[in-house]
Protein backbone atom coordinates (compact mmCIF):
# COMPACT_ATOMS: atom_id res chain seq x y z
CA UNK A 1 0.00 0.00 0.00
CA UNK A 2 1.23 3.32 -0.70
CA UNK A 3 2.38 5.59 1.63
CA UNK A 4 0.12 8.48 2.45
CA UNK A 5 1.20 11.80 0.60
CA UNK A 6 0.89 14.69 2.44
CA UNK A 7 -1.42 17.99 1.33
CA UNK A 8 2.13 20.09 1.29
CA UNK A 9 3.82 17.41 -0.25
CA UNK A 10 0.94 17.26 -3.52
CA UNK A 11 1.38 21.36 -3.26
CA UNK A 12 5.06 20.96 -4.05
CA UNK A 13 4.85 18.58 -6.98
CA UNK A 14 1.89 20.50 -8.60
CA UNK A 15 4.25 23.51 -8.32
CA UNK A 16 7.11 22.01 -9.47
CA UNK A 17 5.76 19.97 -12.69
CA UNK A 18 4.10 23.63 -13.74
CA UNK A 19 7.86 25.26 -13.32
CA UNK A 20 8.87 22.59 -15.70
CA UNK A 21 5.99 23.52 -18.42
CA UNK A 22 7.71 26.77 -18.66
CA UNK A 23 10.46 24.89 -20.99
CA UNK A 24 7.70 24.13 -23.60
CA UNK A 25 5.90 27.65 -22.97
CA UNK A 26 9.14 29.44 -23.81
CA UNK A 27 9.92 26.89 -27.24
CA UNK A 28 6.38 28.26 -28.18
CA UNK A 29 7.33 31.89 -27.70
CA UNK A 30 10.69 31.42 -29.68
CA UNK A 31 8.37 29.90 -32.47
CA UNK A 32 6.23 32.95 -32.20
CA UNK A 33 9.30 35.05 -32.99
CA UNK A 34 10.98 33.17 -35.79
CA UNK A 35 7.13 33.13 -37.30
CA UNK A 36 7.47 36.62 -37.55
CA UNK A 37 10.73 36.96 -38.70
CA UNK A 38 9.69 35.00 -41.77
CA UNK A 39 6.81 37.29 -42.10
CA UNK A 40 8.39 39.94 -42.25
CA UNK A 41 10.70 38.22 -45.13
CA UNK A 42 8.11 36.99 -46.78
CA UNK A 43 6.52 41.03 -46.67
CA UNK A 44 10.29 42.32 -47.87
CA UNK A 45 9.98 39.96 -50.86
CA UNK A 46 6.54 41.19 -51.56
CA UNK A 47 7.82 44.91 -51.60
CA UNK A 48 11.11 44.03 -52.79
CA UNK A 49 10.16 44.92 -56.75
CA UNK A 50 7.65 47.70 -55.32
CA UNK A 51 9.22 50.21 -52.96
CA UNK A 52 10.48 49.89 -49.16
CA UNK A 53 9.35 52.55 -46.73
CA UNK A 54 9.90 55.45 -48.56
CA UNK A 55 11.17 59.01 -46.91
CA UNK A 56 10.63 61.98 -49.12
CA UNK A 57 12.75 64.67 -48.83
CA UNK A 58 10.89 68.58 -49.79
CA UNK A 59 12.91 70.06 -52.80
CA UNK A 60 16.19 71.84 -51.71
CA UNK A 61 17.83 74.03 -53.95
CA UNK A 62 22.18 73.29 -54.34
CA UNK A 63 23.85 75.70 -55.80
CA UNK A 64 27.66 75.73 -56.22
CA UNK A 65 30.29 78.63 -54.80
CA UNK A 66 33.86 79.25 -54.87
CA UNK A 67 35.61 78.88 -51.64
CA UNK A 68 39.01 79.52 -50.62
CA UNK A 69 41.28 77.85 -47.83
CA UNK A 70 44.63 78.54 -46.29
CA UNK A 71 46.86 75.44 -46.74
CA UNK A 72 50.22 74.60 -44.95
CA UNK A 73 52.73 72.53 -46.61
CA UNK A 74 56.59 71.76 -46.23
CA UNK A 75 58.96 72.24 -48.70
CA UNK A 76 63.02 71.96 -48.53
CA UNK A 77 62.55 72.06 -45.02
CA UNK A 78 60.24 74.88 -44.68
CA UNK A 79 56.63 75.82 -44.06
CA UNK A 80 54.43 77.43 -46.44
CA UNK A 81 51.28 78.60 -46.80
CA UNK A 82 49.22 79.06 -50.01
CA UNK A 83 45.32 79.61 -51.29
CA UNK A 84 43.30 76.84 -52.85
CA UNK A 85 40.22 77.31 -54.63
CA UNK A 86 37.40 74.55 -54.29
CA UNK A 87 33.87 74.16 -55.50
CA UNK A 88 31.48 73.89 -52.68
CA UNK A 89 27.97 73.31 -52.47
CA UNK A 90 25.76 75.79 -50.78
CA UNK A 91 21.95 73.96 -49.83
CA UNK A 92 18.92 76.92 -49.86
CA UNK A 93 15.84 75.63 -48.75
CA UNK A 94 12.10 76.41 -49.69
CA UNK A 95 10.56 79.57 -47.95
CA UNK A 96 7.77 78.10 -48.54
CA UNK A 97 6.73 74.55 -49.17
CA UNK A 98 3.05 72.88 -49.81
CA UNK A 99 2.97 69.39 -50.03
CA UNK A 100 -0.28 67.01 -50.86
CA UNK A 101 -0.42 63.36 -51.00
CA UNK A 102 -2.64 61.15 -51.70
CA UNK A 103 -2.18 57.90 -50.36
CA UNK A 104 -3.48 54.52 -51.77
CA UNK A 105 -2.68 51.42 -50.32
CA UNK A 106 -3.53 47.90 -51.29
CA UNK A 107 -2.74 44.46 -50.26
CA UNK A 108 -0.22 42.15 -51.89
CA UNK A 109 -0.24 37.86 -50.95
CA UNK A 110 2.56 35.69 -51.11
CA UNK A 111 1.33 32.22 -49.52
CA UNK A 112 -0.21 33.11 -46.17
CA UNK A 113 1.81 36.13 -46.06
CA UNK A 114 -0.13 39.68 -46.35
CA UNK A 115 1.81 42.99 -47.08
CA UNK A 116 0.30 46.38 -47.33
CA UNK A 117 1.81 48.27 -50.34
CA UNK A 118 0.96 51.88 -51.83
CA UNK A 119 0.56 54.66 -54.37
CA UNK A 120 1.82 57.90 -52.93
CA UNK A 121 0.56 60.90 -55.17
CA UNK A 122 2.07 64.30 -54.51
CA UNK A 123 1.68 67.39 -55.52
CA UNK A 124 3.49 70.48 -54.46
CA UNK A 125 4.59 74.10 -54.35
CA UNK A 126 7.79 75.70 -53.49
CA UNK A 127 9.04 79.10 -53.22
CA UNK A 128 12.76 80.32 -52.99
CA UNK A 129 14.80 83.11 -52.55
CA UNK A 130 18.06 84.47 -51.69
CA UNK A 131 17.70 85.52 -48.10
CA UNK A 132 17.69 89.90 -47.73
CA UNK A 133 20.29 88.83 -45.05
CA UNK A 134 22.57 86.54 -47.39
CA UNK A 135 25.95 88.25 -46.94
CA UNK A 136 25.69 87.48 -43.20
CA UNK A 137 26.38 83.40 -44.22
CA UNK A 138 30.23 84.68 -44.82
CA UNK A 139 29.52 83.47 -48.58
CA UNK A 140 30.25 86.74 -51.22
CA UNK A 141 26.88 86.73 -53.55
CA UNK A 142 29.35 86.76 -56.45
CA UNK A 143 31.01 83.26 -55.54
CA UNK A 144 27.86 81.71 -56.16
CA UNK A 145 27.25 80.02 -59.71
CA UNK A 146 23.34 80.52 -59.91
CA UNK A 147 23.50 79.64 -63.21
CA UNK A 148 24.64 76.06 -62.14
CA UNK A 149 22.07 75.48 -59.50
CA UNK A 150 20.12 72.15 -59.28
CA UNK A 151 17.20 71.26 -57.51
CA UNK A 152 17.02 67.97 -55.84
CA UNK A 153 14.14 65.57 -54.33
CA UNK A 154 15.08 63.09 -52.31
CA UNK A 155 13.23 59.52 -52.57
CA UNK A 156 14.95 56.91 -50.49
CA UNK A 157 14.02 54.01 -52.52
CA UNK A 158 13.97 55.18 -56.43
CA UNK A 159 12.69 52.12 -57.57
CA UNK A 160 9.21 53.45 -57.05
CA UNK A 161 9.36 56.57 -58.30
CA UNK A 162 6.89 56.65 -61.40
CA UNK A 163 7.10 57.98 -64.95
CA UNK A 164 4.41 60.63 -64.72
CA UNK A 165 7.04 62.76 -62.55
CA UNK A 166 7.48 66.68 -63.96
CA UNK A 167 8.49 69.91 -62.51
CA UNK A 168 8.20 73.40 -63.41
CA UNK A 169 10.00 76.60 -62.78
CA UNK A 170 8.19 79.62 -62.81
CA UNK A 171 5.77 78.20 -65.20
CA UNK A 172 8.71 76.33 -67.64
CA UNK A 173 8.55 72.62 -67.10
CA UNK A 174 12.30 71.34 -66.59
CA UNK A 175 13.70 67.84 -68.08
CA UNK A 176 14.19 65.60 -65.06
CA UNK A 177 17.51 63.86 -64.25
CA UNK A 178 18.46 59.96 -62.20
CA UNK A 179 20.06 60.36 -59.26
CA UNK A 180 21.75 63.50 -56.76
CA UNK A 181 18.89 62.87 -54.10
CA UNK A 182 19.57 64.61 -50.38
CA UNK A 183 21.33 63.11 -47.59
CA UNK A 184 18.04 62.48 -45.57
CA UNK A 185 16.76 60.40 -48.37
CA UNK A 186 20.49 58.18 -48.74
CA UNK A 187 21.21 60.34 -51.56
CA UNK A 188 18.99 58.93 -53.74
CA UNK A 189 15.96 60.76 -55.59
CA UNK A 190 16.15 62.73 -58.63
CA UNK A 191 16.94 66.61 -59.61
CA UNK A 192 16.67 69.36 -62.55
CA UNK A 193 19.11 72.20 -63.27
CA UNK A 194 17.82 75.15 -62.78
CA UNK A 195 19.63 78.52 -64.38
CA UNK A 196 18.97 81.23 -61.79
CA UNK A 197 19.74 84.97 -61.53
CA UNK A 198 19.12 85.05 -57.77
CA UNK A 199 16.93 88.32 -58.48
CA UNK A 200 13.34 86.91 -58.34
CA UNK A 201 12.36 84.28 -56.30
CA UNK A 202 11.70 80.54 -58.01
CA UNK A 203 8.34 79.50 -57.98
CA UNK A 204 8.65 75.85 -58.27
CA UNK A 205 5.48 73.57 -59.06
CA UNK A 206 6.25 69.54 -58.64
CA UNK A 207 4.08 66.42 -59.35
CA UNK A 208 5.03 62.82 -59.06
CA UNK A 209 3.98 59.09 -57.87
CA UNK A 210 6.41 57.10 -55.71
CA UNK A 211 5.09 53.60 -55.12
CA UNK A 212 6.40 52.23 -51.35
CA UNK A 213 5.22 49.63 -48.32
CA UNK A 214 4.54 49.97 -44.61
CA UNK A 215 5.18 53.82 -44.10
CA UNK A 216 5.51 57.19 -45.86
CA UNK A 217 7.80 59.64 -44.01
CA UNK A 218 8.29 63.38 -45.16
CA UNK A 219 11.55 65.24 -43.80
CA UNK A 220 10.38 68.96 -43.62
CA UNK A 221 13.03 71.30 -44.73
CA UNK A 222 12.09 75.40 -45.17
CA UNK A 223 10.68 78.58 -43.51
CA UNK A 224 7.43 76.45 -43.64
CA UNK A 225 6.25 73.26 -44.71
CA UNK A 226 2.71 71.97 -44.89
CA UNK A 227 2.03 68.53 -45.55
CA UNK A 228 -1.59 67.50 -46.25
CA UNK A 229 -2.58 63.71 -46.41
CA UNK A 230 -5.42 61.63 -47.33
CA UNK A 231 -5.76 57.91 -47.71
CA UNK A 232 -8.89 55.34 -47.86
CA UNK A 233 -6.52 53.53 -45.37
CA UNK A 234 -8.28 53.36 -42.03
CA UNK A 235 -5.77 52.64 -39.93
CA UNK A 236 -2.67 55.02 -39.80
CA UNK A 237 -0.23 55.61 -37.14
CA UNK A 238 1.28 58.98 -37.30
CA UNK A 239 5.03 58.82 -36.29
CA UNK A 240 8.64 60.66 -35.96
CA UNK A 241 9.59 63.86 -34.66
CA UNK A 242 6.19 66.06 -35.49
CA UNK A 243 2.72 65.07 -35.15
CA UNK A 244 0.02 66.07 -37.23
CA UNK A 245 -1.87 69.50 -36.31
CA UNK A 246 -4.94 68.09 -37.35
CA UNK A 247 -6.07 64.68 -37.96
CA UNK A 248 -9.41 62.79 -38.67
CA UNK A 249 -9.77 58.91 -38.93
CA UNK A 250 -13.03 57.29 -40.15
CA UNK A 251 -14.43 54.23 -41.84
CA UNK A 252 -13.57 56.16 -45.23
CA UNK A 253 -9.78 56.44 -44.56
CA UNK A 254 -7.98 59.44 -42.84
CA UNK A 255 -6.66 63.13 -43.46
CA UNK A 256 -4.18 64.81 -41.82
CA UNK A 257 -2.63 67.98 -41.67
CA UNK A 258 1.32 68.57 -40.98
CA UNK A 259 2.43 72.28 -40.32
CA UNK A 260 6.08 72.44 -39.53
CA UNK A 261 8.30 75.74 -39.11
CA UNK A 262 12.25 76.37 -39.61
CA UNK A 263 11.76 77.44 -35.70
CA UNK A 264 11.00 74.59 -34.76
CA UNK A 265 13.39 72.52 -37.21
CA UNK A 266 15.92 73.84 -36.14
CA UNK A 267 17.64 74.97 -39.29
CA UNK A 268 18.36 77.35 -41.22
CA UNK A 269 17.51 78.56 -45.28
CA UNK A 270 21.43 78.65 -45.90
CA UNK A 271 22.80 75.80 -44.72
CA UNK A 272 26.43 74.66 -46.21
CA UNK A 273 25.30 71.43 -44.90
CA UNK A 274 23.23 68.45 -46.03
CA UNK A 275 21.54 67.01 -43.00
CA UNK A 276 21.69 63.40 -42.84
CA UNK A 277 18.52 61.35 -42.50
CA UNK A 278 17.58 59.42 -39.62
CA UNK A 279 19.51 55.60 -39.25
CA UNK A 280 16.56 53.14 -39.74
CA UNK A 281 15.64 50.58 -37.36
CA UNK A 282 13.01 48.22 -38.67
CA UNK A 283 11.28 47.89 -34.99
CA UNK A 284 7.53 48.19 -36.46
CA UNK A 285 7.27 50.73 -38.83
CA UNK A 286 9.00 53.56 -36.89
CA UNK A 287 12.30 55.62 -37.66
CA UNK A 288 14.23 56.32 -35.40
CA UNK A 289 18.04 57.48 -35.44
CA UNK A 290 20.84 56.50 -33.32
CA UNK A 291 23.75 57.79 -31.48
CA UNK A 292 26.57 58.06 -33.50
CA UNK A 293 30.09 56.43 -31.90
CA UNK A 294 32.27 58.43 -29.52
CA UNK A 295 34.86 61.00 -31.52
CA UNK A 296 33.56 60.83 -34.70
CA UNK A 297 32.41 63.99 -36.54
CA UNK A 298 28.64 64.32 -35.96
CA UNK A 299 26.77 65.53 -39.34
CA UNK A 300 23.35 66.91 -38.52
CA UNK A 301 20.37 64.85 -38.24
CA UNK A 302 17.00 65.71 -40.29
CA UNK A 303 13.58 65.66 -38.12
CA UNK A 304 10.81 63.69 -39.64
CA UNK A 305 7.19 63.35 -39.71
CA UNK A 306 5.58 59.44 -40.94
CA UNK A 307 2.64 57.94 -41.42
CA UNK A 308 2.77 54.16 -40.80
CA UNK A 309 0.51 51.97 -42.62
CA UNK A 310 -0.48 49.38 -39.63
CA UNK A 311 -2.45 46.71 -39.77
CA UNK A 312 -5.14 46.88 -37.06
CA UNK A 313 -4.65 43.42 -35.54
CA UNK A 314 -0.89 42.48 -35.08
CA UNK A 315 -1.46 38.98 -34.93
CA UNK A 316 2.34 38.37 -34.21
CA UNK A 317 2.35 40.56 -31.29
CA UNK A 318 -1.41 39.29 -29.71
CA UNK A 319 0.06 36.05 -29.66
CA UNK A 320 3.35 37.11 -28.59
CA UNK A 321 0.94 38.61 -25.54
CA UNK A 322 -0.76 36.15 -25.23
CA UNK A 323 2.19 33.58 -24.46
CA UNK A 324 3.06 35.52 -21.94
CA UNK A 325 0.07 34.73 -19.58
CA UNK A 326 0.75 30.67 -20.22
CA UNK A 327 2.06 30.12 -17.15
CA UNK A 328 -1.04 31.56 -15.33
CA UNK A 329 -3.68 29.25 -16.91
CA UNK A 330 -1.14 26.75 -16.11
CA UNK A 331 -1.12 28.02 -12.62
CA UNK A 332 -5.10 28.18 -12.46
CA UNK A 333 -6.00 24.79 -14.01
CA UNK A 334 -3.14 22.92 -11.71
CA UNK A 335 -4.48 24.84 -8.78
CA UNK A 336 -8.10 23.65 -9.56
CA UNK A 337 -6.74 19.60 -10.04
CA UNK A 338 -5.22 20.46 -6.17
CA UNK A 339 -7.99 21.38 -4.23
CA UNK A 340 -10.26 18.27 -6.16
CA UNK A 341 -7.50 16.45 -4.80
CA UNK A 342 -6.64 17.55 -1.36
CA UNK A 343 -10.28 18.86 -0.54
CA UNK A 344 -12.80 16.39 -2.85
CA UNK A 345 -10.61 13.51 -2.42
CA UNK A 346 -9.77 12.91 -6.00
CA UNK A 347 -6.11 11.24 -7.31
CA UNK A 348 -4.27 13.81 -9.35
CA UNK A 349 -1.25 11.68 -10.73
CA UNK A 350 2.08 13.62 -11.71
CA UNK A 351 1.53 11.99 -15.48
CA UNK A 352 -1.97 13.51 -15.45
CA UNK A 353 -0.60 16.99 -14.51
CA UNK A 354 2.08 16.98 -17.29
CA UNK A 355 -1.00 15.74 -19.96
CA UNK A 356 -3.12 18.61 -18.84
CA UNK A 357 -0.28 20.99 -18.88
CA UNK A 358 0.89 19.84 -22.40
CA UNK A 359 -2.67 20.51 -23.36
CA UNK A 360 -2.66 24.09 -22.30
CA UNK A 361 0.57 24.61 -24.22
CA UNK A 362 -0.67 23.11 -27.39
CA UNK A 363 -3.38 25.63 -27.00
CA UNK A 364 -0.62 28.54 -28.32
CA UNK A 365 0.98 26.48 -30.86
CA UNK A 366 -2.38 25.83 -32.54
CA UNK A 367 -3.55 29.63 -32.18
CA UNK A 368 -0.11 31.05 -33.81
CA UNK A 369 -0.82 28.03 -36.65
CA UNK A 370 -4.49 29.31 -37.21
CA UNK A 371 -3.95 32.53 -36.50
CA UNK A 372 -1.70 33.05 -39.74
CA UNK A 373 -4.31 31.77 -42.24
CA UNK A 374 -7.66 32.15 -40.79
CA UNK A 375 -6.86 35.71 -38.62
CA UNK A 376 -6.66 36.44 -34.95
CA UNK A 377 -10.28 36.29 -33.39
CA UNK A 378 -11.23 33.38 -35.31
CA UNK A 379 -8.03 31.17 -34.86
CA UNK A 380 -8.63 32.35 -31.06
CA UNK A 381 -11.94 30.36 -30.96
CA UNK A 382 -10.67 27.61 -32.47
CA UNK A 383 -7.86 26.95 -30.58
CA UNK A 384 -10.10 27.76 -27.36
CA UNK A 385 -12.31 25.54 -28.47
CA UNK A 386 -10.57 22.69 -28.67
CA UNK A 387 -8.55 22.93 -26.14
CA UNK A 388 -11.63 23.44 -23.42
CA UNK A 389 -13.31 20.07 -25.35
CA UNK A 390 -10.28 17.82 -25.29
CA UNK A 391 -9.14 19.19 -21.45
CA UNK A 392 -12.66 18.95 -20.02
CA UNK A 393 -13.15 15.10 -21.31
CA UNK A 394 -9.81 14.61 -20.05
CA UNK A 395 -10.52 15.50 -16.65
CA UNK A 396 -13.76 14.06 -16.54
CA UNK A 397 -11.36 10.94 -16.52
CA UNK A 398 -8.71 12.23 -13.99
CA UNK A 399 -11.30 13.69 -11.79
CA UNK A 400 -13.46 10.43 -11.67
CA UNK A 401 -16.76 12.96 -11.88
CA UNK A 402 -18.57 14.69 -14.97
CA UNK A 403 -19.56 17.41 -12.16
CA UNK A 404 -16.11 18.34 -11.70
CA UNK A 405 -15.25 18.11 -15.66
CA UNK A 406 -17.91 20.40 -15.99
CA UNK A 407 -16.02 22.80 -13.31
CA UNK A 408 -12.97 22.66 -14.83
CA UNK A 409 -14.58 23.47 -18.77
CA UNK A 410 -16.14 26.85 -16.97
CA UNK A 411 -12.84 27.22 -15.64
CA UNK A 412 -10.62 27.19 -18.60
CA UNK A 413 -13.97 28.71 -20.57
CA UNK A 414 -13.47 31.92 -17.96
CA UNK A 415 -9.98 32.14 -18.42
CA UNK A 416 -9.65 32.51 -21.99
CA UNK A 417 -12.66 34.96 -22.11
CA UNK A 418 -10.52 36.98 -19.46
CA UNK A 419 -7.55 36.51 -21.63
CA UNK A 420 -9.14 37.41 -24.65
CA UNK A 421 -10.13 40.92 -23.32
CA UNK A 422 -7.15 41.78 -21.39
CA UNK A 423 -5.37 41.58 -25.00
CA UNK A 424 -7.87 43.75 -26.28
CA UNK A 425 -7.65 46.23 -23.14
CA UNK A 426 -3.83 46.15 -22.71
CA UNK A 427 -4.13 49.74 -20.93
CA UNK A 428 -5.94 48.16 -18.11
CA UNK A 429 -4.53 44.63 -18.19
CA UNK A 430 -2.21 44.73 -15.21
CA UNK A 431 -5.12 46.30 -13.36
CA UNK A 432 -7.58 43.47 -14.53
CA UNK A 433 -4.87 40.32 -14.27
CA UNK A 434 -3.97 41.90 -11.12
CA UNK A 435 -7.60 42.02 -9.29
CA UNK A 436 -8.44 38.25 -10.78
CA UNK A 437 -4.96 37.17 -8.91
CA UNK A 438 -6.06 38.73 -6.06
CA UNK A 439 -9.60 36.91 -5.88
CA UNK A 440 -8.11 33.72 -6.79
CA UNK A 441 -5.85 33.65 -3.90
CA UNK A 442 -8.32 34.71 -1.84
CA UNK A 443 -11.29 32.02 -2.86
CA UNK A 444 -8.14 29.46 -2.81
CA UNK A 445 -7.02 30.61 0.79
CA UNK A 446 -10.68 30.12 1.73
CA UNK A 447 -11.13 27.00 0.71
CA UNK A 448 -7.86 25.24 2.66
CA UNK A 449 -7.76 27.48 5.37
CA UNK A 450 -8.70 24.18 7.63
CA UNK A 451 -5.93 21.90 5.35
CA UNK A 452 -3.09 20.76 7.48
CA UNK A 453 -0.38 20.94 4.86
CA UNK A 454 2.43 18.66 6.24
CA UNK A 455 0.01 16.02 7.72
CA UNK A 456 -0.78 13.01 5.46
CA UNK A 457 -4.13 12.31 4.32
CA UNK A 458 -5.56 9.24 6.16
CA UNK A 459 -7.46 7.43 3.38
CA UNK A 460 -10.67 5.31 4.33
CA UNK A 461 -10.78 1.78 2.98
CA UNK A 462 -14.92 2.13 2.21
CA UNK A 463 -17.23 4.72 1.62
CA UNK A 464 -17.07 7.92 -0.84
CA UNK A 465 -14.43 10.61 0.68
CA UNK A 466 -15.76 13.07 3.50
CA UNK A 467 -16.08 15.91 0.92
CA UNK A 468 -17.05 15.47 -2.39
CA UNK A 469 -17.84 17.65 -5.37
Amino acid sequence: MAKPQSPGFKLFIAAALAVALAIPLLIVYALVYDRQEQSATAQNAIAAGWGGAQILTSPVLVIPYEAESVETFTENGKESHRTVKTIEELYLAPETNRLTTEIKPQRLKKSIYESVLYDAANSGAARFALPADFDRYGIPRAALRLGNAELRFGISDARGLQAESKVSVNGAALELQPGKGLAASNNSGFFTFVDWSGMEPLEVRYDYVVRGSKSLTLVPRGGETVWETKSAWQSPSFQGDFLPVDRKIGETGFTSRHAVTNLALGQALVMTDDPRGPAEEDDGDEIRATEPALGTVVQSVSQTASIGLVEPVDLYSQVDRSVKYGFLFIGFTFLAFLMFDVIAGAQVAAAEYLLTGAGLVLFFALLLAFAEVIGFTPAYLVAAGAITGLLTAYSAAVLKSWLRARIIGGLLVGLYATLYVLLNLEAYSLLIGSVLLFVALAVVMWATRQIDWSAPRVEESFGPPAVAV
